[in-house]
């Protein structure tokens, strides 16, 4: 592989390692928000209540700490996929850094 072709494949690695990085920042947020819903229901009395579109509706509070407790499990595992792609993608990146710095030394 050239070193232009080496240097193009760093810059679209960069790139994507950027876009993942962005993504996992708004599930974090979203988990977040998620675990700080968590809190406040259980510290709720026996009535809570669901926003649903432009309404609030009463919901049932079990049901309500079930559905965002499965959420947060999904997100947390969601998290961890962007955690092991972005390990992954930054290795390649510094991996082929190397290799086109190594090549220009000589």
């Amino acid at each position: 592989m050239s070193d232009e072709n080496k240097i193009q494949e760093l810059q679209i690695l960069e790139h994507s390692l950027q876009n993942l990085l962005m993504q996992k920042q708004a599930f974090q947020m979203e988990l977040s928000e998620t675990q700080s819903a968590l809190e406040e229901i259980e510290k709720a009395g026996e009535d809570v209540f669901k926003i649903i579109g432009q309404i609030m509706v009463k919901s049932d509070k079990k049901k309500m700490i079930d559905d965002l407790k499965n959420k947060e499990k999904l997100l947390s595992i969601r998290l961890n996929s962007f955690e092991k792609q972005e390990a992954n993608l930054s290795e390649k990146a510094e991996n082929l850094q190397k290799e086109i710095l190594d090549k220009k030394e000589k």
